[in-house]
């Protein structure tokens, strides 16, 4: 990780992510849900500390979703957060098959003839922000992860 974005990621708000599941036992799929939100609430404090901006979260369409969309500089980044607390199965990277590609770059194309047409005439690129634990974090970014093809 860079140094200079660690220091203000580090710095940022360690709550982010966390969830009120109504008082009682969170439930398997709740604290699934919590620790996935605790992830995109890491990655983003941790691209904005890096200098992205972030356009939008959790896009959802039919058939595909992209967690973060941001942009680096003139550049629009499409951002899949991934985290796995071991690496049976080859931790988080291993985790981003094809398909969830696809489903990544069909939500891509929906928000660029959507909500982001604006910005469809920018360079895009395909990032992937990859968590293996969440205490302490260990965030690796991982630039141009994959590709439209």
């Amino acid at each position: 990780m860079d140094r200079k974005c660690v220091e203000a990621w580090r710095n940022g708000s360690p709550g982010a992510g966390e969830s009120d599941c109504g008082g009682g036992t969170p439930t398997k799929q709740a604290e699934h849900l919590r620790r996935g939100a605790a992830a995109e609430a890491l990655a983003e404090n941790y691209l904005s500390a890096c200098g992205l901006v972030i356009l939008a979260r959790n896009v959802r369409c039919r058939g595909g979703e992209v967690d973060l969309i941001a942009r680096d500089r003139g550049c629009i980044v499409f951002v899949e957060v991934r985290l796995r607390s071991n690496r049976r199965f080859g931790g988080a990277a291993a985790s981003i098959t094809a398909t969830k590609q696809q489903r990544v770059i069909l939500a891509a194309r929906y928000w660029l003839a959507g909500a982001g047409r604006r910005h469809a005439a920018q360079p895009c690129r395909f990032d992937a922000v990859l968590l293996d634990s969440l205490e302490p974090p260990r965030l690796e970014w991982i630039r141009g992860a994959f590709d439209a093809g």
